[in-house]
């Protein structure tokens, strides 16, 4: 599910970076997914292009504590299942562009900016089919139905920029930063289901007084 969640959203910006600013080559790609930490050039990761990759996973907390079942009142059942787990990710944007090229990698950057500035919430009913389904994983379990994925712009300290690059190897890359959330992930496997309670009956009565002698 993370990797069709990215998948949609490098299809959106994709489409977008192609219809309004006509690029000069229309046949190669200008949005990768990919671990940046691998490197940039011929073995890595393509030069001159988008990359997108996942730097850090968090659990929204406020929303762990959600009940344990689902109530159908039409089929008066109860369902129990684990509530999904909620997550947030934090997105690195790269721009890969060559030194001699350096104006490129930072008017792709604003672009990309621009485009979150312009889109930062994606639903099934806001995006185009094809960006779901292109490159989507073959299997369904993997494949995202319903989804809402709000992007934010996140500004990394000094300290944190250090520590990222100095993790990811070292050399650093014109990049924007951005948050994912939210992206719930549940496997679809009910644990037991039983009817509803739907009435409770009480028979009330009174003993007789015992006769005292």
């Amino acid at each position: 599910m993370i990797s069709h969640a990215l998948t949609i959203i490098a299809n959106e910006l994709e489409a977008h970076l192609r219809s309004a600013y006509a690029p000069s080559n229309p046949t190669e790609k200008m949005v990768y997914l990919g671990n940046i930490a691998e490197g940039v050039g011929t073995v890595g990761i393509p030069r001159g292009i988008i990359n997108l990759s996942v730097v850090n996973i968090k659990e929204e907390k406020t929303l762990k504590n959600l009940p344990h079942y689902v109530r159908n009142d039409a089929t008066l059942t109860t369902r129990y299942e684990n509530p999904p787990v909620f997550l947030n990710f934090q997105i690195l944007i790269t721009a890969t562009h060559a030194q001699e090229k350096y104006s490129d990698a930072l008017l792709a950057l604003s672009r990309v900016i621009r485009f979150f500035q312009f889109k930062n919430v994606f639903t099934q009913d806001n995006v185009a089919l094809n960006s779901i389904d292109q490159g989507a994983p073959s299997n369904a379990l993997d494949q995202l139905t319903s989804f809402k994925l709000i992007f934010d712009l996140y500004s990394p300290t000094m300290e944190e920029i250090n520590h990222l690059w100095g993790t990811l190897g070292g050399k650093q890359y014109p990049f924007v930063l951005y948050t994912m959330r939210l992206l719930d992930l549940q496997f679809k496997a009910i644990q037991s289901e039983s009817g509803v309670i739907t009435e409770i009956v009480s028979d009330f009565y009174h003993k007789k007084p015992v006769a005292v002698s």
